[in-house]
């Protein structure tokens, strides 16, 4: 088995929700992981805001879903 040694800021260990200073790959890829759908979960409320998404009802988002799919299958 191989070590390997990564260096992050207190900021970015404490973002990540480490505790042990010593992680198993797989932990570290689960950590990583995590962070990266926060980030992106972050990402679409962003763009579901300034596009207006955020203000729809799940019955108004199926009415469009509905719309495109039937606007793509008469052409």
């Amino acid at each position: 088995m191989k070590t390997l040694n990564i260096s992050i800021s207190d900021t970015e260990f404490k973002k990540l929700g480490i505790i042990k200073e010593n992680l198993t790959y797989s932990e570290f890829v689960e950590l990583i992981n995590r962070e990266l759908m926060r980030q992106n979960l972050n990402k679409c409320i962003e763009l579901a805001e300034k596009y207006g998404l955020s203000l729809m009802t799940m019955d108004e988002i199926n009415e469009e879903v509905k719309a495109v799919r039937n606007a793509k299958n008469s052409h």
